[in-house]
């Protein structure tokens, strides 16, 4: 790719940027292709999977172009996290300059896909239109602040009629150890390794699909990272004061009972229950970022419960957490719910910004699924998906850096790179066909009872009676 005169400095900057992780691949001959990779997101076009980019990288060779981009994506034996780290170690220190990183983001991400090979591809819910459709779910932690956030972490959702089908596993090649876990399962092992890859220690925001399952909240709480996750309005609470009985007396006979107890005065409570006794003083206005349209802000309670589900399986009670609610004004009832498990000294505003927070994923992940191709691989193996998903996020590195080097005000604009036209009738595979004009001399349509053939378009055929049309149209 030839750099253009004015965006010498860009392609400098960039070229500085790629040999960065490049030098983690583990060959020389590899840099080329992950630079490739890097660079055809960034490319203007429609089609960001594989064969496309080559076709925009080297319009002169684009079936070997693609190759080498396949094997390099599905095949070739370079350290998986060698290119997440590196692209942490490189964005991470100009993101902090804009502000401490404030919080890992447990999500999911799904994008739409066909078919019955393609690793993970199932009918699964999708929230907001609110309906099933064939998609691929994966399991992210973008780490964010003010500034950015950029998802450091993707996995991807193995659902059920995949982890039990052997042989689409094979097929795929899906690892053994992959088996099917629900997506709060996989995000607790995410935030466990972030400490250890070097980010920053964050509160752990979620939503209420992560918040409910108590498995996850469970991962997270002792010596892991504090959290603010959203519940629903039925998840069962224990109000302040109240906690489960103590195991029953033991009798001297028989194992010793170690097992809580509950009886009808020491039943938990739903997270809207009014027995929380909330009065109008317990409600702050709390705003909690700048915006497009004004600083948002809405009015928020605070107390301390214990989460009760299963307690009386358990032979210790669960910790006090902050139950977090939201009542906005003119509101006629409370619109949210969060537990969060910061201690009784921490201010609120810290949790609430946090859970706040959780905006910028829509914004974040615009770009690298629409933009960077994140949701255009074309492949079906387990591998190259998460191959093709890090060289996406490490793609998106770049542009994050060069907002977060300058700023608007500055005149100096993310550069463009120029990319050669594709050849002349190159099609990639998967692309629709282009419309094509019927032909003159074809009729697609039998006879109609008052238009028969029209004899301009069959000048060698006789006009059909009308009692053979009539005929044609009964059996019909």
């Amino acid at each position: 790719m030839n750099p253009s005169p004015d965006a010498d400095d860009g392609e400098a900057r960039f070229a500085a940027y790629a040999a960065t992780p490049g030098g983690a691949l583990g060959h020389a001959d590899r840099v080329a292709p992950f630079r490739s990779h890097c660079t055809g997101p960034l490319l203007p076009g429609d089609r960001k999977s594989v064969e496309p980019m080559a076709a925009r990288m080297e319009p002169g060779r684009v079936g070997a172009a693609h190759r080498s981009l396949r094997h390099f994506v599905a095949g070739a034996a370079w350290p998986d996290e060698a290119v997440p780290a590196a692209v942490q170690a490189r964005a991470l220190p100009v993101i902090e300059q804009k502000g401490p990183i404030r919080a890992w983001i447990a999500d999911d991400a799904g994008v739409p896909r066909k078919g019955a090979h393609p690793v993970g591809v199932a009918r699964q819910y999708r929230g907001q239109p609110g309906r099933r459709d064939d998609r691929r779910v994966a399991v992210t932690l973008p780490v964010a602040n003010d500034h950015a956030g950029p998802p450091l972490a993707h996995r991807l959702y193995p659902p059920k009629p995949w982890a039990g089908d052997p042989a689409r596993r094979t097929g795929a090649g899906v690892p053994e150890d992959a088996g099917f876990r629900t997506k709060p399962g996989i995000a607790p092992d995410r935030v466990r390794a972030a400490p250890g890859a070097g980010v920053p220690p964050a509160i752990v925001p979620a939503d209420a699909g992560h918040g409910v399952d108590t498995d996850f909240r469970d991962g997270l709480t002792g010596p892991g990272p504090l959290y603010v996750v959203g519940i629903q309005s039925s998840t069962t609470l224990r109000p302040p004061g109240m906690a489960p009985l103590p195991p029953k007396p033991w009798s001297g006979r028989g194992r010793k009972p170690v097992l809580l107890r509950r009886d009808g005065g020491h039943q938990p409570v739903s997270a809207e229950d009014p027995a929380f006794g909330q009065s109008r003083r317990a409600w702050r206005r709390v705003a909690w970022r700048e915006g497009g349209n004004g600083r948002p802000a809405s009015r928020f309670a605070a107390v301390r419960v214990r989460p009760a589900h299963r307690d009386c399986q358990r032979p210790t009670p669960r910790p006090e957490e902050w139950r977090l609610t939201e009542w906005p004004e003119g509101g006629a009832e409370p619109t949210k719910h969060w537990l969060s498990t910061p201690s009784a000294r921490v201010a609120r505003r810290a949790p609430i910004d946090a859970a706040k927070l959780r905006w910028r994923i829509g914004r974040d992940y615009r770009d690298p699924k629409r933009e960077l191709g994140l949701g255009r691989y074309e492949g079906r193996g387990w591998r190259g998906l998460h191959r093709h998903a890090t060289l996406c996020v490490a793609a998106c590195g770049f542009p994050i850096l060069e907002r977060a080097a300058f700023f608007p005000s500055d005149g100096v604009r993310p550069p463009s790179f120029p990319a050669p036209a594709p050849p002349e009738g190159h099609r990639p595979r998967g692309a629709a066909a282009p419309p094509r004009a019927p032909c003159r001399d074809v009729h697609h349509h039998p006879p109609h009872r008052d238009r028969p053939y029209p004899r301009q378009n069959h000048p060698a055929l006789p006009m059909p009676a009308r009692a053979e049309c009539d005929t044609y149209l009964m059996a019909q």
